[in-house]
């Protein structure tokens, strides 16, 4: 199984941004779906009354469209991005721990130590004088070292703040709350702080002979 090249590494397939877009956000999307929609489905579908409450529903939904999406990207590309297979490995893992267990606070962890384990791998790569983030996040951005050491950072430190909302938010509100704010709140979260990001990577990005031929 081949995974990721590096950022500048010619002859690699790319999904296009809408695909890439739906193959990210869609299992995310089926899964506060199935949450808020949990009871209806169980009642049109009776045996998956068996799995208890809607969040074990959407546990097991989540898992199977995360699987899916890898399926898929690995089949149009012949490669797999490193966070999206990251994330759904632990996504199976604790989403079996929670199915098995019958214990929600399994899935709610989940987003913590996938942010922290980022977090720790980009800020632990710049403790060795490595920048890793094009790698952790399929980057088609064309930077100087400068420039990947401080969006690196950035990002390094952004996951951890990400890991401790997490946190306080699954302690402090019912699961309801916490799975609409993965998606109405995370997510515009980190939409916003990609954005803010640009003018750095305006300012230090190298042209490439692609750049100058296009």
């Amino acid at each position: 199984m081949e995974f990721e090249k590096g950022p500048n590494e010619p002859g690699r397939k790319e999904l296009s941004p809408l695909l890439k877009l739906v193959l990210e956000l869609g299992p995310l999307v089926l899964f506060f779906f199935a949450n808020s929609r949990g009871a209806a489905i169980a009642d049109q579908f009776p045996v998956l009354k068996e799995l208890g409450d809607p969040i074990f529903l959407a546990t097991a939904v989540f898992m199977v469209a995360i699987s899916l999406s890898l399926a898929v990207s690995w089949a149009l590309t012949r490669r797999l991005p490193v966070m999206p297979v990251v994330s759904g490995v632990v996504v199976l893992v604790f989403g079996a721990l929670t199915l098995w267990l019958h214990d929600e606070l399994f899935i709610k962890l989940k987003p913590t130590i996938v942010n922290v384990l980022f977090g720790s791998i980009l800020l632990g790569g710049l403790a060795f004088g490595k920048s890793l983030l094009g790698y952790v996040f399929d980057s088609v951005f064309h930077l100087d070292d400068e420039g990947w050491r401080k969006l690196t950072f950035r990002w390094g430190v952004f996951f951890f703040v990400l890991a401790v909302i997490n946190e306080v938010v699954w302690r402090s509100f019912s699961t309801d709350f916490w799975v609409s704010f993965k998606v109405f709140g995370v997510m515009p979260l980190t939409i916003v702080f990609t954005l803010s990001q640009m003018p750095l990577v305006a300012r230090h990005t190298v042209e490439t002979g692609e750049n100058k031929d296009g």
